[in-house]
């Protein structure tokens, strides 16, 4: 081949392209299309240069498209003619390269892949049952990365010194372990070893996981050190030891998640959706919540308010390690099962040192599996759960639950580009969220801001992520609410770094999100449907039809639900007793109807008291808060031990065959429209009162609440001329509402868009709140 038949381009290529197989993809690529070359890691993308022959270069240019590796994620590739070498007769790996700004996305932690598994169960294999085989094709990237480019030297595997052999696999284009940063064995990697919860050593590798399978199948409890932080586990068929574990861990009927060994186990215990088996196998694999299947056999005290199953399977080597030992101890016919729920204390950050862990956790754990790779962010695993989709197709959409392991820190892909905004984020399932460019960077989910463990852990991600992503904002922008701790962290930054703030409604700030990740940019209508906000009128928001122009900034209530009392503010959401109590006395029907638990009776009299005088008794439109109030009335649920308890156990007991329901009018009186949810409320009390059962009741209202809000959609869409209307709010993770309520804004003739990369709960407020300071910022 002459020098006039051979071309030479420069590709740059941003995306996810660090850390990923990807330089092994592209000399193997270039081989075996007789090219010569470079390719290297800059903080603008991966470079190649490519020189070859025109049907060779365009062949490697189609390999780009057709075979990337597993995990890459390719954003923009812009391609140059350059100057030919002449005399180039190979195509090699250069050294990376640093510098300020980059346009590299961090690979999220991806679970083991298929051939590390083989690897790991073949005994002829120098990996045979290592806790810590990995290859570029999967394992641990955000919570061992200090910076990018994505390097050994900048994880936490940079104490572990390469043997020979992992070596010779780790400068070997032509391996999959190549340039696979936390390339080890048992000879030069990490290890692990148990303690007792004094931290006095009882086993250390090999034989610590199978002591533990011992320790956890006579009924102990453990904490493990994971990938992201540390679990809490048991086993999940002994009820003495989820019992225990709860009183322990203070999380008296919050659902636990439960780890088996894999979909076929999983098959045992539940109905899979074709979607939550691909979410099992893929390589997120995040708790995916599964219907009850008609064998399942679990302690009762695992998910005592559902159906639903939280259930996944194992995700790292360790994972597969310890649940290949403990199936081997139950010998049961059921699937061996282990509890493996976060390892804290409620509210608190999960752990992620040796030392932290064995101060926060001795008093839960009996027994500690440590290891020694540190993990340097601290990440919960994420929750999941599939719903039919409402679009016509058969088939499944996910909900995310909580978005952490496996999909942070994936941006969400913008309509438009713009400068840097910092989204501080809410008070209760807290995330932030910075913009870069046309990208959205939500982090994993940080918990509520109500003690200084998480406020400090929101401080580490803030710098974390500004550091690893290179970028400084130019906004921030938080609640309305001027005592959240959100609030208070976005004043601070602003003084200390000279950096505007401004503020914005907690629910217009669910609606601009929904928009963003639906990529529409225009007038929308929205749903905002949740437990508390502080709304633009002082008064306590939360059941809101609204209008959101989220390129003019313009955004406005135009319906909400009528007001219910929450009696003792705060108090109220722990007692739902206390809003129906008040529901029934505001609406002239008979309170002392409404069931009062034994240990509040004595101080009733005070209660009506403060009721009669209306002495802290904020006025809500929660739609999270209506649904407490029913729940209570029916006497399903007068206290709550967590966040959703009550709606929980309402939307369980429904029955599903039941056709009618309660009416819920619209009042246009008052300019604002009002959704007469408090009419849903006095029909479900009558009901009740006349003896139709808790399941009938339940049913007739979320279906009047769905009618309800559809009919007051279709009727601000025909004012306004608007027929988009997207979904959002912690309400949108009802099963029931979920599903239901879009087809039936769908047949009305409405355009419903749903989350679909980030929960519909609070967990999505930073992105509406960075997405609006975005456009602020570019319109001026």
């Amino acid at each position: 081949m002459t020098a006039n038949n051979i071309s030479r381009r420069l590709l740059t290529v941003t995306g996810q392209v660090q850390g990923v197989g990807f330089r092994p993809f592209i000399y193997k690529t270039a081989l075996r299309h007789n090219l010569s070359g470079t390719v290297l890691n800059s903080p603008e993308g991966v470079l190649i240069e490519i020189q070859g022959g025109k049907t060779n270069l365009d062949n490697f240019d189609q390999s780009l498209i057709d075979d990337l590796p597993r995990l890459a994620k390719i954003v923009s590739l812009k391609k140059t003619d350059i100057e030919i070498v002449k005399d180039e007769k190979q195509f090699c790996i250069l050294a990376s390269t640093a510098g300020e700004g980059h346009c590299v996305l961090i690979s999220p932690d991806v679970a083991t892949c298929p051939d590390c598994f083989a690897d790991m169960n073949n005994p002829q294999n120098r990996r045979y049952e290592y806790p810590f085989t990995n290859c570029t094709n999967c394992g641990p990237r955000y919570t061992i990365t200090r910076s990018i480019p994505y390097d050994r030297p900048v994880t936490s595997m940079s104490c572990f010194p390469l043997c020979p052999e992992c070596k010779k696999e780790y400068e070997n284009p032509l391996d999959r372990r190549f340039h696979a940063q936390p390339n080890a064995c048992a000879k030069c990697g990490p290890e692990v070893w148990l303690t007792d919860n004094k931290g006095q050593k009882i086993a250390g590798s090999p034989t610590a996981l199978h002591d533990l399978a011992k320790h956890l199948a006579a009924g102990e409890i453990a904490a493990v050190k994971g990938l992201g932080g540390f679990h809490l586990v048991c086993d999940a068929s002994n009820s003495k030891a989820v019992k225990t574990l709860r009183k322990r861990k203070n999380r008296p009927d919050k659902p636990l998640a439960v780890m088996v060994r894999d979909v076929d186990e999983a098959r045992k215990l539940s109905e899979l959706t074709d979607n939550d088996i691909e979410l099992l196998e893929g390589i997120q694999r995040p708790i995916v919540l599964a219907f009850k299947g008609a064998n399942y056999s679990l302690a009762p005290e695992i998910a005592p308010d559902t159906d639903f199953i939280g259930l996944m399977v194992p995700y790292t080597p360790l994972h597969q390690v310890l649940l290949k030992y403990f199936s081997a101890q139950t010998n049961l016919a059921a699937p061996a099962a282990l509890v493996m729920t976060s390892g804290n204390m409620s509210s608190a950050p999960i752990c992620i040192g040796n030392r932290e862990a064995l101060k926060r956790l001795s008093h839960i754990a009996d027994i500690f599996l440590f290891h020694n790779r540190d993990i340097l962010i601290r990440v919960d695993d994420s929750v999941t759960r599939s719903v039919p989709e409402f679009t016509g197709q058969n088939e499944n959409r996910t909900i995310f639950m909580r978005r952490g392991r496996g999909f942070t820190p994936s941006p969400v892909f913008l309509e438009q580009t713009g400068p840097c905004v910092l989204g501080t984020g809410p008070e209760l399932k807290n995330t932030l969220c910075f913009t870069k460019g046309d990208q959205a960077f939500t982090s994993q989910h940080i918990g509520d801001m109500q003690n200084l463990e998480t406020s400090n852990f929101w401080r580490e991600i803030r710098i974390h992520l500004q550091s690893i992503l290179k970028i400084k904002p130019e906004l921030i922008v938080h609640d309305l609410h001027p005592d959240y701790l959100t609030t208070i962290l976005a004043q601070e930054i602003s003084q200390n770094e000279s950096i505007k703030a401004v503020s914005l409604q907690h629910h217009y700030a669910h609606i601009y999100s929904v928009l963003a990740e639906n990529r529409h940019c225009g007038p929308a209508l929205g749903l905002a449907l949740d437990g508390t906000g502080l709304g633009d009128d002082r008064t306590i928001w939360g059941g809101e039809c609204l209008m959101v122009d989220n390129k003019n900034l313009v955004h406005k209530r135009l319906a909400h639900f009528t007001y219910l009392r929450l009696p003792g503010g705060e108090a109220a959401v722990r007692e739902p007793w206390r809003i129906a109590y008040a529901a029934a006395k505001d609406l002239g029907l008979d309170p002392t109807k409404i069931y009062v638990p034994e240990e509040s009776l004595s101080g009733l009299k005070m209660f009506e008291q403060i009721l009669g005088k209306n002495i802290n008794c904020p006025a809500t439109s929660s739609c999270g808060r209506l649904f407490d109030a029913v729940s209570a009335m029916l006497g399903l649920c007068s206290t709550i031990s967590y966040e959703g308890q009550a709606a929980i156990i309402l939307e369980k007991v429904q029955d599903q065959t039941v056709q009618s329901k309660y009416d819920c009018p619209l009042d246009e009186t008052n300019g604002t429209i009002q959704i007469q949810t408090s009419e849903l409320f006095k029909q479900a009390f009558h009901d009740y009162l006349n003896g139709i059962s808790a399941a009938v009741v339940s049913r007739k209202f979320h279906q009047g609440l769905i009618h309800g809000l559809a009919d007051c959609s279709i009727l601000l869409a025909t004012q306004t001329g608007i027929k988009t209307i997207g979904l959002s709010g912690g309400v949108m993770q009802n099963q029931t509402i979920a599903v239901e309520l879009p087809i039936e804004l769908k047949k009305r003739g409405l355009n419903p868009l749903v989350h679909r990369y980030l929960p519909p709960n609070d967990g999505c407020i930073s992105l509406g709140q960075a997405v609006y300071g975005q456009m602020l910022l570019k319109n001026g």
